[in-house]
């Protein structure tokens, strides 16, 4: 079905609301190494420089969540919307590590709410024989900012500095912010609470036992693939160029963007939950291959060098290919799970609230991961923190068609 002209500038003012939030969530990761370089903070600051995001967003979840289910989503999208503007505005000015971690603070505030209440209009706006699909768009759109972004704000700033980068995500967000108030339309919602209805939901707790555990395989992923090429190998790394570190990073997030409208598409078409048990497989397995790309790269005898680069390890071309492919498994994942909960959340009238969930669930691991992987990296060795990686990610996908075969029946992987 086509949607009418109304539609899709609906749906494409909220793929911009994903695009601005994006880029400024991956624009700040990208500069935090020159803003610690600059405002020399404490170790403790430092930790305070993530935590004062992570923190902010684990704060905002249910509020923002029921306020989103109880009130107008177009309205508290647009608040939060004006408040990361705010954000962005102010970091340019920042001259101390209070300072930094206080704005830090609002932009966590802020970038949750445009997260959770942007993807609960997706979810209510799209049917549920095409949720995924569009879910996956909205996300690619996210990934296509961090693809971007991962490249680009590093340049920008040896260029111009902050305030040319700061001024480009103002004006996304301030566009974002005009097409949400002219296209989205207000949606009414009146529901008291819907966390208790949906906390208990059977479909939900099911996809809860999953995404606990894969939470921690995916933030090892993340933050270790970048250690794993960069760090030299005297402490288990390959010691590849920062440029390297950057198109590796930036090569998952641009598979995952390219795939995830098919995948999201197939899902709608096959079920949720074969596709969550396919790509999560795939993640645990593709993790623990990756601390052994310097042996595929000479098993293989793939060259050593290559054009600009130059003479490196013949692994480059293995370690770009597995974190693609780590790429392609999340696509897998990704939409279908965000659809499963846009579901659920859509039938139980807390469309938001189950967003909410789905966020909450992932803090745990997303917390506690990056402090066992230093322990593991420093004890045992780096390779370790990738079979735990695989390890969380297969344990998760056995849990959960486990809890699935029992609540479903036999059949349930390829009826729900």
């Amino acid at each position: 079905m086509i949607p009418d002209t109304s539609t899709r500038l609906r749906y494409y003012s909220l793929y911009l609301v994903a695009f601005a939030n994006g880029a400024g969530l991956i624009t700040i990761t990208t500069l935090l190494p020159t803003y610690i370089d600059l405002l020399e903070p404490s170790g403790i600051a430092i930790g305070l420089f993530i935590s004062g995001l992570t923190g902010a967003q684990a704060i905002a979840v249910i509020p923002l969540g029921w306020a989103g289910d109880r009130f107008d989503k177009r309205t508290i999208l647009l608040a939060t919307l004006l408040a990361c503007i705010g954000a962005y505005a102010l970091f340019p000015f920042v001259e101390t590590s209070t300072g930094f971690i206080a704005v830090r603070f609002l932009q966590g505030l802020s970038v949750v709410g445009v997260s959770l209440l942007s993807l609960a209009l997706i979810g209510e706006l799209s049917s549920g024989d095409e949720r995924a699909n569009m879910i996956g768009k909205f996300n690619s759109w996210k990934l296509a900012a961090g693809t971007l972004g991962t490249l680009g704000a590093g340049a920008l700033y040896d260029i111009y500095g902050f305030t040319v980068i700061f001024l480009i995500l103002v004006t996304l967000f301030f566009a974002a912010t005009l097409g949400t108030w002219r296209y989205i339309e207000p949606d009414g919602s009146n529901v008291s609470f819907a966390f208790d209805k949906l906390a208990v939901n059977r479909r939900i707790l099911t996809m809860t036992s999953f995404r606990a555990q894969y939470a921690l395989a995916v933030t090892f992923m993340r933050n270790w693939v970048p250690i794993f090429v960069g760090v030299s190998a005297a402490q288990g790394g390959l010691g590849f160029a920062a440029i390297i570190v950057g198109i590796v990073i930036a090569t998952e997030r641009f598979t995952n963007m390219l795939f995830q409208p098919f995948t999201g598409r197939l899902s709608d078409v096959y079920g949720r939950s074969i596709f969550i048990v396919i790509g999560g497989a795939s993640y645990g397995l593709i993790a623990i291959l990756v601390p052994f790309a310097p042996i595929i790269g000479s098993s293989l005898g793939l060259s050593g060098t290559y054009p600009i680069v130059g003479s490196v390890s013949a692994s480059l071309i293995v370690v770009i290919a597995l974190n693609a492919l780590l790429g392609v498994a999340d696509a897998f994942r990704e939409p279908a799970s965000m659809a499963l909960f846009a579901d659920e959340g859509v039938e139980q009238g807390g469309v938001a609230s189950s967003f909410g969930i789905r966020s909450l669930v992932w803090r745990p691991g997303n917390v506690i991961a990056p402090m066992i992987g230093g322990i593991v990296m420093t004890q045992i060795g780096m390779s370790w923190v990738f079979f735990l990686a695989g390890f969380f990610a297969l344990s998760g996908v056995i849990m959960f068609v486990g809890l699935l075969s029992y609540t479903q029946g036999r059949n349930a992987l390829s009826t729900w």
